[in-house]
């Protein structure tokens, strides 16, 4: 069977639309680094396993209920926003449709298209108003008003993603085991894994990926680990 124009331009690019993808990947990042930086912080501070699984257990919670929430409130907005602008250009085709015709026509023409096929173009566009619509905010929002990302699927997969990321450095004290720097190391695994699956999608090379968001989790912990220690020993907690 022979796969159509749009199908093979779908098999060939990554989902970059937004719908659930971006925030799951910010997500399990998200919950990653804050649960990493937030054991090492208390960790350090040198209150007991159970104090350290009760802080990634509300962590976990409270992260994930919160970007959750950003996110639907997030996409939500965007949406309502584009909606606004489609309203809008949608009465200004009603009200002046020669005008914003010419408008199409000199944006194809300042991309190289002769004027008089760009005006012949413009022409045949306009007599179709729906698709009109469509085109102008296409050209002039750089959107696709039939194609939104779903304020839901954001959020549900953010909060899922983020529980899962927050997670993984809770898991050896969940099996028993109490050393700090362990956990640390099993959540430096994660943080590794989830930069060189990031890497799929970016075409970067996945050790680099990872490497980079190694790194940049380790300052996190790093930073929270020394607050940590500073207050700690100053009050008398270490």
């Amino acid at each position: 069977m022979t796969e159509t124009p749009a199908a093979l331009r779908e098999a060939h690019h990554a989902d970059v639309s937004g719908g659930w993808l971006r925030p799951a990947v910010f997500g399990a990042m998200d919950g990653l680094v804050t649960n990493i930086a937030l054991i090492a912080g208390v960790g350090g501070g040198g209150v007991s396993p159970r104090s350290i699984v009760l802080t990634g257990a509300a962590g976990l919670v409270a992260g994930a209920i919160s970007m959750g929430l950003g996110e639907y409130t997030s996409v939500r907005s965007a949406n309502e926003q584009v909606a606004a602008e489609v309203a809008k250009e949608r009465r200004e085709l009603e009200r002046h449709p020669e005008a914003e015709a010419r408008e199409l026509a000199d944006a194809w023409v300042a991309r190289g298209l002769p004027r008089d096929l760009a005006m012949q173009v413009a022409e045949a566009v306009r007599r179709n108003p729906e698709e009109a619509l469509r085109v102008h905010v296409r050209e002039e929002l750089g959107v696709d008003p039939d194609d939104q990302p779903s304020p839901w699927a954001a959020a549900i997969s953010s909060f899922l993603f983020f529980s899962v990321g927050a997670l993984v450095p809770l898991i050896t004290y969940l099996v028993g085991f109490t050393s700090l720097g362990l956990a640390l190391g099993v959540g430096g695994l994660g943080l590794f894994a989830a930069g060189a699956v990031v890497a799929r999608f970016t075409n970067r090379r996945w050790w680099s990926s990872g490497l980079r968001q190694l790194l940049l989790g380790a300052a996190a912990a790093a930073a929270t680990y020394l607050v940590g220690v500073l207050i700690g020993v100053q009050g008398g907690l270490g």
